[in-house]
């Protein structure tokens, strides 16, 4: 069922007010109705609070240039000037919303998720808009209670200046490098094109065409399957490294010259020991998913690790907070604001990645077997009812209490001992708990699954990932 309008305004369906962003099923949970209710209550926020100006920006699918269109329609009903930035990844968007200092920004865009699926991703001013914020505005919106005014619409293309600058701020070293890039069909698709145009080295291209149905394979780079034609275009042609998008580029997937996956943090720990080499003693924060590894290296290399909850959103707001040159998380959301704006741009961090290995002596395969060995688990997501998920956490805290346990509660509870680590969080966006074990050894990560999964059981619970 989609949203109902009546009388007082419109009403979403339910499920489609997340933490992070509006998302759900169109033609099911989300329709061009609820795309102009969301423009009317997204710019009755920015009017009272004296907003002006906002960009709006669509990605490839094939449900979004009906979806922006709507969405533009009632963002202008509130007497806004809304500028039109065009299709493209969602950091494009925020280019624009930062370098022409909107009020406020909309992104149409279903992410990862598969191709009937769609959604907003929303800023206000500079900063994310979620949790809370994201409620208040269902509320207004099936309030009815909207601001009027005469408002302008203009296309404000951006493409060509947002290129410009990635190209503009690549520092190349010694070496020109083969790299293989992978855009999944995903909105980065044409910026990625004319992004190693201005690149030196030679560029392998796939799926850079722009295509809603995602024909060669769903994109969402952190999904090991996503990644096997990009792995084997990087050994047949002997590249240096692979470069991967999400369906809307803010988040990075790669494989080293072997075609092995580096996962999010072990990127990070590359992008943080360079960065420190120009910001010695920052803070570098990750979230509590992330290896120790990558925690205990930071402090090896002179800055200072921050763990933090993980989300998007909240690890943003974390790094503006703190004024931190670098952050990220373990789904690969890396954000500079060294040199750059401090918002996720998976083609930024592609830029910074290929810089720093074209100037020092060691490959990218060459880091990832240099790094601290360690053994864990995929994140394991089991479901769990929303009334009950919170509820398994603290009843699990509350016993580690009890027995004494060494534990980090920023993000559920991260309990470390003479194994290693294990995690228990409740997840923000889906009725599931979230797990990951880590040990030195595979010895070590048995007996850390067992914990975990006791813990669990005590609670109701059984995992089979953990037996």
């Amino acid at each position: 069922m989609t949203g109902a309008s009546g009388p007082a305004g419109h009403r979403f369906d339910p499920t489609i007010l997340r933490e992070y962003d509006i998302r759900g099923v169109v033609g099911e949970t989300l329709s061009a109705a609820d795309a102009r209710a969301l423009g009317r209550g997204f710019g009755t926020l920015l009017r009272r609070a004296g907003g002006t100006k906002v960009c709006v920006g669509y990605d490839g699918r094939l449900s979004s240039p009906e979806l922006e269109a709507a969405l533009v329609e009632g963002l202008r009903a509130c007497g806004l000037s809304v500028l039109r930035v065009g299709r493209g990844p969602s950091p494009m968007l925020y280019y624009a919303a930062v370098t022409r200092e909107a009020d406020g920004a909309v992104m149409v865009t279903g992410s990862h998720n598969p191709p009937a699926h769609n959604g907003f991703k929303l800023m206000r001013g500079k900063a994310s808009f979620f949790g809370a914020d994201i409620q208040t505005l269902g509320e207004l919106v099936e309030s009815g209670d909207f601001e009027d005014g005469p408002g302008t619409v203009e296309e404000h293309p951006v493409f060509d200046d947002y290129v410009a600058g990635l190209v503009a701020d690549y520092a190349p070293g010694a070496r020109d490098l083969t790299v293989a890039w992978d855009a999944g069909n995903g909105a980065a698709g044409e910026a990625m094109v004319a992004l190693t145009k201005g690149l030196p080295g030679r560029h392998l291209l796939l799926n850079e065409v722009i295509d809603g149905t995602f024909p060669a394979h769903h994109p969402d780079p952190t999904v090991p399957e996503n990644l096997a034609q990009l792995q084997a275009c990087v050994r047949e042609n002997r590249c240096d490294l692979g470069i991967a998008f999400d369906g809307d580029g803010d988040r990075i997937g790669t494989v080293d010259g072997q075609g092995r996956v580096l996962w999010g943090d072990q990127l990070m720990l590359l992008f943080a020991r360079d960065i420190l080499k120009t910001h010695p003693g920052a803070t570098i924060i990750a979230d509590v998913k992330a290896s120790q590894v990558l925690f205990d290296e930071i402090a090896r290399a002179g800055g200072q690790p921050l763990m933090w909850m993980t989300g998007h959103s909240l690890i943003k707001a974390k790094m503006a907070e703190l004024g931190a040159p670098f952050a990220g998380e373990m789904s690969a959301h890396l954000f500079f604001a060294d040199r750059y704006h401090g918002f996720d741009d998976a083609l930024y961090a592609a830029v910074r990645l290929i810089e720093i290995l074209s100037r020092e002596d060691w490959s990218l395969a060459e880091y990832r077997d240099s790094l601290p060995p360690v053994v864990n688990t995929p994140e394991i997501r089991f479901p769990c009812a929303e009334d009950r998920k919170a509820v398994v956490v603290e009843e699990v805290r509350a016993r580690l209490v009890a027995a004494g346990a060494e534990m980090t509660e920023i993000d559920g509870v991260r309990v470390r001992d003479e194994d290693g680590w294990w995690l228990l969080r409740a997840s923000n966006t889906q009725d599931v708990l979230v797990a990951r074990c880590e040990a030195a050894d595979e010895a070590g990560l048995a007996r850390l699954k067992k914990a975990l999964a006791n813990q669990l059981k005590a609670s109701g619970l059984e995992v089979d990932e953990l037996r």
